[in-house]
């Protein structure tokens, strides 16, 4: 895109229109996968040119608001303005042309030479009461946050906080900016730093659950949840094509009820402590939403069932009807095991299945507290201890890899989910 400056001495005399040449916000869509429709199913792709950015020419328009130079990022010696709703940002080309392929390109483009280049006068651009000093001004159709926390990253170094709701706009709109203007190594940090709270292994997994329970236990919080609502994630993972983080967000929103998800309440908002619902899911993803909730409950009856087979009795090679410790790999007593695992089973199903108590929609959590229930350190059977909490390790890994599965995750893109 040619930056053309408005020409301080317009000829009087009437010139041919000239054929417009095309410009690089012409090729470049600025959204390359298609907005998250409100339960419409469609899915809206933008003009690639109306999300790009333009050269401001002329004197804005009577009914424009008046503009305001951002407080930090108004740089006297800079050599381009950037508008963004009503903020101006006076920064550098070659800064912006160092970091983003998609501004080196634009600003290498060969200017258009003013009629009045000769002429000695140097006019005084005026932009809503704001002199520009002659300089280009860029307009972006990005919000002048996002602008000012992009442009921030890129002069003093991305400052991203601990991944909680309000650590969440800031690096959503980073990440938003990078895949737009093509900035890869901006892009590369705000993704490493979401997929420490949407992370792709069970290990890192279990730790966000760590510092999330941590959270909501400390009297500061108000048991309020430190993390941003799944969906918004789900939704930012979408637009900037990072499926890396889907996995985690899907599992994450289907441990909520169904009603806190559509109709969330006041109630459930000032009780509960839930993260504001951002704008509804595409119906593909609500389908795999729906499908991955049903496969997830699936998991807990299926463990609880198999937790009741007593495969976890470890029987010594001379049976004895005494129950005595055991420190050896062996089960010392399989009639008194087996009454156990029965009456955990019992336990799990009163608990999980017919009183919905806590975790009664997180398989990962259920079969965590199943392989404690008979623990080591005050089992008198440490064989079939050990080997049940060892069964749930096992257990969790393969649902842990299931969840892609579970919520049709295997291709990318916002297709609708195959119903086999």
């Amino acid at each position: 895109m040619p930056l053309q400056r408005q020409d301080p001495c317009p000829s009087s005399a009437t010139t041919p229109p000239r054929s417009r040449r095309p410009t690089l916000a012409d090729a470049f869509p600025t959204s390359k996968h298609p907005r998250s429709s409100i339960g419409g199913g469609s899915e809206t792709q933008q003009s690639p040119s109306s999300d790009a950015v333009s050269v401001d020419h002329h004197e804005p328009a009577i009914d424009t608001p008046p503009f305001r130079r951002h407080s930090d990022l108004w740089f006297e010696d800079g050599s381009v303005i950037c508008r963004a709703e009503d903020t101006l940002f006076k920064v550098h080309m070659s800064v912006l042309a160092r970091h983003s392929e998609f501004f080196k390109d634009m600003f290498s483009m060969p200017q258009p030479k003013s009629r009045c280049d000769d002429d000695t006068a140097t006019p005084k651009h005026v932009l809503k009461g704001i002199e520009t000093g002659g300089i280009p001004v860029v307009e972006l159709y990005d919000t002048a946050e996002d602008v000012g926390n992009l442009l921030t990253a890129l002069y003093d170094g991305p400052a991203f906080g601990g991944n909680d709701q309000e650590d969440f706009p800031v690096v959503s709109g980073v990440l938003r900016l990078s895949t737009k203007y093509i900035i890869e190594g901006l892009r590369a940090r705000a993704l490493e730093h979401l997929s420490t709270a949407w992370p792709s292994d069970l290990k890192a997994w279990d730790a966000r659950e760590d510092s999330a329970r941590t959270h909501e236990t400390d009297i500061a919080s108000n048991g309020s949840h430190l993390y941003p609502h799944p969906i918004a994630v789900i939704n930012l993972s979408r637009e900037v094509d990072a499926p890396s983080l889907l996995p985690a967000a899907f599992y994450d929103l289907s441990r909520y009820p169904f009603s806190h998800i559509f109709e969330p309440t006041e109630e459930d908002q000032t009780h509960r402590h839930l993260p504001p619902t951002p704008s509804n899911l595409s119906v593909a993803d609500l389908q795999r939403l729906c499908l991955g909730k049903e496969a997830s409950q699936h998991a807990i009856t299926s463990l609880i069932t198999a937790m009741g087979s007593s495969q976890y009795v470890r029987p010594a090679q001379h049976s004895t009807h005494v129950r005595k410790p055991s420190a050896s790999g062996v089960c010392v007593s399989a009639a008194a095991c087996r009454k156990d695992f029965s009456e955990l089973v019992d336990l799990a199903t009163q608990h999980y299945l017919f009183d919905r108590e806590r975790g009664c929609c997180d398989p990962l959590y259920v079969a965590e507290e199943l392989g404690q229930l008979k623990s080591a350190e005050f089992s008198e059977c440490k064989a079939c201890a050990k080997s049940l909490e060892a069964w749930a390790t096992r257990e969790r890994e393969k649902m842990w890899k299931s969840i892609p599965v579970w919520f049709r995750l295997e291709h990318s893109g916002d297709t609708s989910p195959r119903l086999n």
